[in-house]
């Protein structure tokens, strides 16, 4: 299927071509058929010769509608601008030429109707005039009556040429559905309709409205009067569902496949005319949607956008700005869904907008990720640009400089905080994270190069040597292992520990420099101990008691408690219902059977 805008004017002279072709009436209200004046957008389609169908959104010609003929062109892929042949081109036939201008129109037709009432040729022949440097100046132009029948056969032949040329819509793309009519139906509920460009909907599938994050569940698909279970875009759809109310959706809303597509009320744009200001306040329509926004030029083409409500938008989206009170229009692509705060630093707005000047010409993931330094990747790529080669850690994408400026600062921050506090463990992880400002601890692992690690919830070097222990505690420590070294299991009371002004800091520190373990207890013994241990128990009658290991090692009741416990936890020794003992293996061995 197409779909095509018929824009233009003269409202009876359009409705009445639209009518001639398909034969069904498109405007849907008495008073539109008694005026001649189209108030609402209007539905109908036909099949061509060929066989191609092709519907039609009627759009209004009157000033005072040019947001409904917004909302009815915006979604459509290609438009037929009517001029009436007795009427000739008007100010609004401008307005609306602009308009198509300003959306970067770039498939139609222009036809000159009611040749019955006036000869078409003087305006045929000044239609490159009025088209030239506009997006509709390569448009074919046709002249036809919709009364006598006169250049019909040749428009149908047009319309058939148009279709054929028009590419192939993305099925695969999200669905981003704009809602042009909401409504109820008696036993059905709430329908929506819309000119779906791209992508599929299917009965069952389920959609996000952006403006209220409700999500709907398709329960019924139409597509000319036809029930489907499946439309894929190009396509008019009418869609019956639940989960949303009729007062809870307005045309401009949409329907959408969750997490595709950038949920904002801030985006960046690059303008395609740059000639004239812009408002303060303008009004920025976008699909079928028009969205109040206030303006922020940056340097010579790009703007900022704020809008008063969000809007679902991608890289490349084209959008119009219209300002109500002088009726000029200006069109843009957007190139930032979500853009980053500027700093607050002077030519900050003229820096960006040459950034925008270059990511307008094609959508560069790796250097956007560049820019934006860390990234969600579910945020990523509802951008619209692609995902970049980077890996995601954790569900984050962090761009390479920015990866080695932190692990940079990383080592910096650990080897500061090793020098003021050389016996800390190292400095805890969380303290990294909010110094260095990551959006989520659990990147720092993959942030740290040697020789720093995580060990314990804190960045680390090596373990430490005793060449990082300050001299006194040094002397202390040498003076537990030369004592251990006559009894390896005469382990230092808490009392003498103090007396050597040896903390609970400067043990933890002889523990992970490789001079003493922690058995519990607040007792400590050289690494060297749990293997004499083994030995000296290996040597016992099995099983054994805790009073002829105490002799055996000649050490106290604390000690020797202590060290049971430690070697139980270890599997080297297994403690029996009877509270004794059995050696399991020693230390250096896989565990002995059973």
């Amino acid at each position: 299927m197409h779909v095509l805008a018929t824009a233009g004017h003269v409202d009876h002279g359009k409705s009445a071509l639209v009518r001639a072709l398909t034969g069904m009436e498109p405007d849907r209200y008495a008073e539109e058929r008694r005026r001649g004046l189209t108030l609402d957008l209007g539905f109908v389609w036909m099949t061509l010769p060929t066989g191609e169908r092709v519907a039609f959104v009627d759009v209004p010609g009157h000033e005072r509608f040019v947001t409904t003929m917004l909302a009815g062109v915006g979604p459509v892929p290609a438009v037929l601008l009517v001029v009436a042949a007795d009427g000739g081109w008007s100010a609004q036939t401008q307005e609306h030429l602009s308009i198509l201008d300003a959306w970067g129109v770039r498939a139609g037709l222009v036809v000159v109707t009611r040749c019955d009432l006036a000869d078409p040729g003087e305006l045929m022949d000044e239609l490159p005039q009025w088209l030239a440097g506009t997006c509709l100046a390569e448009f074919p132009a046709v002249s036809c009556s919709s009364v006598t029948g006169q250049g019909m056969d040749e428009l149908r032949d047009a319309l058939a040429l148009l279709v054929n040329a028009m590419p192939a819509p993305e099925v695969q793309a999200p669905t981003r559905l704009w809602i042009d009519r909401v409504f109820t139906i008696r036993g059905a509920g709430t329908v929506v309709t819309g000119t779906l460009a791209a992508g599929r909907i299917a009965v069952g599938d389920e959609l996000v409205v952006p403006s209220s994050r409700h999500t709907v569940t398709v329960r019924g698909l139409q597509t000319l009067n036809e029930q489907v279970s499946t439309v894929e875009g190009v396509a008019r759809v009418a869609i019956n569902h639940r989960g949303v109310t009729v007062d809870e959706l307005v045309r401009g809303d949409a329907l959408l496949t969750r997490g595709a597509w950038a949920v904002t009320d801030t985006l960046d744009v690059v303008l395609s005319d740059v000639g004239q200001g812009l408002a303060a306040e303008m009004t920025m329509h976008i699909g079928a949607g028009a969205i109040p926004a206030r303006t922020r030029r940056l340097g010579d083409r790009g703007v900022r956008l704020s809008l008063r409500t969000p809007a679902a938008v991608a890289y490349g989206d084209r959008i119009l700005l219209r300002d109500p009170g002088s009726r000029r229009v200006v069109g843009g692509d957007v190139v930032d869904p979500l853009p980053t705060p500027l700093p607050r630093r002077r030519g900050a707005a003229l820096r960006r907008g040459d950034e925008l000047a270059q990511m307008a010409i094609s959508p560069d993931p790796d250097a956007e990720l560049e820019r934006r330094g860390i990234e969600r990747r579910d945020i990523f790529i509802t951008l619209g640009v692609g995902l970049p080669k980077t890996e995601a850690i954790e569900g984050w994408l962090v761009a390479p400089r920015t990866r080695s400026e932190l692990s940079r600062r990383i080592g910096q921050l650990a080897a500061e905080h090793r020098r003021l506090h050389p016996l800390d463990a190292g400095m805890a992880a969380g303290a990294v994270s909010r110094t260095l400002g990551l959006p989520d601890p659990r990147v720092l692992p993959a942030l740290l190069q040697p020789p720093w690690k995580l060990v314990g919830g804190r960045v680390t070097a090596a373990e430490t040597s005793t060449e990082t222990l300050p001299g006194p505690i040094k002397t202390a420590i040498d003076a537990v292992r030369n004592r251990l070294a006559d009894n390896p299991f005469d382990a230092p009371t808490p009392a003498e520990l103090a007396a050597l002004e040896l903390t609970s800091e400067a043990l933890a520190a002889a523990v992970r420099a490789g001079q003493l373990i922690s058995i519990g207890g607040g007792v400590f013994l050289t690494p060297e101990a749990p293997a004499a241990a083994a030995v000296a128990l290996g040597a016992l009658d099995q099983p054994f008691s805790t009073s002829r290991a105490r002799t055996a090692l000649q050490t106290s009741r604390r000690v020797v408690l202590a060290l049971l416990l430690w070697l139980d936890a270890t599997g080297v020794t297994r403690r029996l219902p009877d509270d004794r003992r059995e050696l399991c293996r020693r230390p250096d061995q896989s565990p002995l059977s059973n």
